[in-house]
């Protein structure tokens, strides 16, 4: 028996559906243990793109259990449409377990998402504006919609009378906006209900029955590290724990079960939406926006562009004490195949004075520089390589770099999009 936590090192869209639809080839079970239908996870097999919001990306094994946890908050309308997707490609999603204590996102967790985010103004947050922050809000304070309650059509129409009569004095008298009709809603989701039934189930009692097994569990985290409540670049963050630890809590299994945790990292930094970003390129026509359009950096969610820099692997350093790194998986190392010269942050400084930590203070954190240390490119196509050995040198010493800043084992390495495009360091499962 071995698990293996996989979690996005920098501030997510590092390639973690990639990195999971690898390992899980020897997995039995793939658990997604946070966030909502704000995480794209792109997985690409035999050149066909599967887009995944909330399904893990272990669904496209039939013999794998998939679970979507307790610590994940769930669209009925979005995980039915990825389930029905699914099976147009001929993909059967009867593994899939949800997990009855999981919270659900309503419609009005959605609009209180874009009326928020219109009030901040310069100050918003940039989120997906998908409901998840409102909903994991109405869990901490108690009064959230669970699935078991979706499930027991009485307990849902009693609580979701009690909260939209709640939101929609929000929604009008704060917002000014149009109020949601309690009949159309209900309908709505208890039709949801029906359809989701089939799926759902104790899994933290599924978690057990695998691991007294000995099964091989995969845990795939949302997001990234840098986009943790609690540890991330706050207020610039999403509303769940997508670090290692929430691990156990939003599966609900021990501690003493996780073996591994592999920190996925992209060759280069980017990031989606407001907050701090010491290595962006602002360029226009320069290495930033050559990295974007050759890897295609656009959300796979919103299709947002995506913010692209340098790797700062002075980041990488604090994200792999917090999160306990064993391995790191690089992706995406083929999109600087063509830059000749490659420059990664090793450290962060003010002034004359070097830092030994990255502020908490966005204030602080505003006034920091990178020290960037220099490198030659390869300037050579990487995507057809399989050995580590016959990667060319250049590439070789920028990867020795990123592991001796970080104080983390390389484990994998990604040098494209599809399943077979990876070098294996580090046998995991």
């Amino acid at each position: 028996m071995s698990s293996v936590v996989v979690l996005g090192a920098q501030w997510g869209d590092e390639g973690k559906g990639k990195i999971v639809d690898y390992l899980a080839q020897k997995a039995d079970a793939v658990v997604r243990y946070s966030g909502g239908s704000n995480a794209g996870h792109t997985v690409v097999v035999n050149n066909i793109n599967y887009k995944l919001r909330l399904l893990p990306s272990g669904v496209l094994f039939n013999d794998k259990t998939n679970v979507l946890g307790n610590g994940v908050v769930i669209n009925p309308g979005v995980v039915l449409a990825e389930i029905a997707g699914m099976k147009e490609k001929g993909i059967d999603c009867s593994n899939l377990v949800i997990s009855d204590r999981a919270h659900v996102v309503l419609p009005y967790h959605q609009r209180l998402d874009e009326l928020q985010e219109e009030a901040l103004g310069n100050h918003k947050i940039g989120t997906t504006k998908g409901g998840i922050g409102p909903c994991y809000m109405d869990k901490v304070a108690r009064v959230g919609i669970r699935i078991c309650d979706l499930m027991e059509p009485e307990t849902f129409a009693d609580k979701l009378k009690v909260n939209l009569e709640a939101k929609n004095a929000i929604i009008t008298k704060i917002y000014g906006a149009e109020p949601f009709d309690y009949d159309t809603v209900l309908k709505e989701y208890l039709a949801y209900a029906e359809e989701l039934r089939p799926y759902v189930a104790d899994t933290g009692v599924v978690m057990d029955e695998l691991f007294s097994a000995g099964k091989n569990v995969l845990f795939e985290g949302a997001q990234a590290t840098f986009l943790d409540i609690d540890h991330g670049t706050y207020p610039y963050v999403t509303s769940s724990n997508p670090t290692a630890g929430n691990a156990c809590t939003g599966s609900g299994v021990g501690p003493r079960f996780i073996d591994h945790v592999v920190g996925v990292v992209k060759a280069y930094t980017t990031r989606v939406g407001e907050g701090p970003f010491i290595t962006e390129l602002l360029d226009t026509d320069g290495p930033g926006n050559q990295i974007r359009e050759t890897g295609h950096e656009y959300g796979t969610v919103t299709g947002r562009p995506r913010r692209c820099g340098w790797l700062d692997a002075f980041m990488l350093r604090y994200s792999a004490r917090l999160n306990s790194l064993d391995y790191l998986a690089i992706t995406r190392l083929d999109i600087l195949d063509q830059m000749p010269k490659i420059k990664m942050c090793v450290g962060y400084k003010i002034g004359d004075e070097v830092l030994k930590r990255i502020p908490a203070s966005l204030n602080v954190l505003a006034k920091v520089e990178p020290i960037f240390e220099e490198f030659d490119g390869w300037m050579t196509d990487i995507s057809g390589i399989r050995n580590y050995d016959e990667l060319p040198e250049n590439a070789k010493k920028y990867l020795a770099k990123i592991s001796d800043v970080s104080g983390v084992e390389l484990g994998i390495i990604s040098v494209g999009p599809n399943r077979e495009q990876t070098i294996v360091l580090k046998e995991l499962l």
